[in-house]
C-alpha cells in the first residue's frame, strides 16, 4: 500500500509542476486537462542526450524534475551552453510548433523527468481554442527575454556580478542569509555564464568580501540584500574594484 501511495504522490507532483509551468499556468483548467491527457513522461539519466542539433522538433518539453542544458558545438569543437532549465520550465515551443530542426542539442545535466507535449496535437487544439496562442506567445517571449538578459549580463557586468546574479536566481530568500545548492558542475555553470572555469573560480573568490562562501556544491550567502546590491552595482564602479 505504501508503494502505491508513493507512486500516486509522484504523479500528482508531476501534474502540479506541469500545471504551474509558464506554458500552461495561464490556460483554463479544461484546456490544461486536455493537453496533459495527450502528454507523455520521459525520464533521462545524467549525461543522456535528449535530442541533437539538426533533428526535427516534434514535441514541447516541460521539465518536471532535474536540470537540462541546451548547447551548440562551435566549429572549433568547443561547447557553448545556450540555456539551462529546471523544474517548471518549458522549451522547444517555437521550433516544435513550426516543425523545424532543433538549432541546439539537449542533454540531461542531472537525472531528470520531462513531460513531452505533441506539437501536432497542440496545434490542433490551438485551432479549436485560440486562447492557447496567448500562452504560447508568453512562453516564447520569456525565452527571448532570458536570452537578451544573458547577452546584457555578458556585456554589462563583471564575471563576479554575473555569478552573484546567478546565485540570487537560485535563492528562495528575499533577505537575510541563506544556503544555495549549486545544481550542476562548475564547468557547466561557467559555460552558462559565458566564462571559463578558471574565471568562475576567480569570480567566487571576489564574492568572499560580500559574504559568499563556496563549499563543494553549496554557496552560503551571508546577506542576500548585500549581494543583490553588488550584482546591481554600476558596472564602471565594479570594474574599478576588480582592477
Amino acid at each position: 500500500m505504501a508503494k502505491k501511495r508513493g507512486t500516486r504522490m509522484i504523479k500528482d507532483l508531476n501534474l502540479k509542476t506541469a500545471r504551474e509551468s509558464l506554458l500552461l499556468r495561464s490556460l483554463p483548467d479544461p484546456v490544461v486537462d486536455t493537453v496533459l491527457k495527450g502528454a507523455h513522461t520521459r525520464t533521462a539519466t545524467r549525461g543522456e542526450t535528449l535530442f541533437l542539433q539538426g533533428e526535427m522538433a516534434q514535441v514541447i518539453h516541460v521539465v518536471l524534475d532535474g536540470w537540462v542544458k541546451l548547447y551548440r558545438i562551435a566549429p572549433n569543437g568547443n561547447e557553448a551552453v545556450v540555456s539551462v532549465f529546471t523544474r517548471g520550465s518549458s522549451f522547444g515551443e517555437a521550433v516544435a510548433l513550426r516543425h523545424l530542426d532543433y538549432p541546439v542539442s539537449g542533454e540531461a545535466v542531472t537525472d531528470c523527468t520531462l513531460m513531452q507535449i505533441s506539437a501536432t496535437s497542440l496545434i490542433s487544439l490551438m485551432k479549436d481554442q485560440p486562447e492557447i496562442c496567448v500562452s504560447i506567445l508568453a512562453s516564447t517571449f520569456q525565452h527571448l527575454h532570458s536570452l537578451v538578459s544573458q547577452v546584457e549580463q555578458i556585456k554589462a557586468q563583471t564575471g563576479a556580478q554575473r555569478v552573484a546574479e546567478f546565485l540570487l536566481d537560485l535563492s528562495n530568500c528575499a533577505d537575510g542569509s541563506c544556503v544555495v545548492t549549486l545544481p550542476y558542475d562548475k564547468v557547466l555553470i561557467a559555460g552558462r555564464l559565458g566564462m571559463k572555469p578558471e574565471s568562475l573560480s576567480r569570480a567566487f573568490s571576489k564574492l568572499r568580501p560580500v559574504g559568499v562562501r563556496i563549499s563543494k556544491n553549496h554557496a552560503t550567502i551571508d546577506n542576500v540584500e548585500r549581494l543583490r546590491d553588488y550584482a546591481e552595482e554600476d558596472p564602471a564602479a565594479a570594474w574599478n574594484k576588480a582592477l
